[in-house]
């Protein structure tokens, strides 16, 4: 596991009502690594955000975690 998808989890754990159904897979590219994010039902209003703020800020952190790293990430939410 890399560390965006480690920081994905804590920050996702602390938001989502149902941590135990969060599940991150990570799949990597020659180019940039996704990674997808799932959780239940109730939590995807929750992980978006209001207008996608919650996402947006998600993949802006995982971009500046990517910087760091030399890697290239991808944040899918999977409904």
């Amino acid at each position: 596991m890399s560390q965006a998808t480690v920081f994905i989890e804590y920050v996702l754990e602390n938001i989502v009502s149902s941590p135990e159904q969060l599940k991150l897979t990570e799949i990597e590219g020659p180019e940039e690594s996704i990674i997808e994010v799932r959780v239940a039902d109730e939590d995807v209003g929750k992980v978006i955000g209001k207008a996608g703020s919650v996402a947006r800020a998600l993949r802006n952190v995982v971009n500046a975690v990517g910087l760091k790293d030399d890697a290239n990430y991808s944040v899918e939410i999977i409904d």
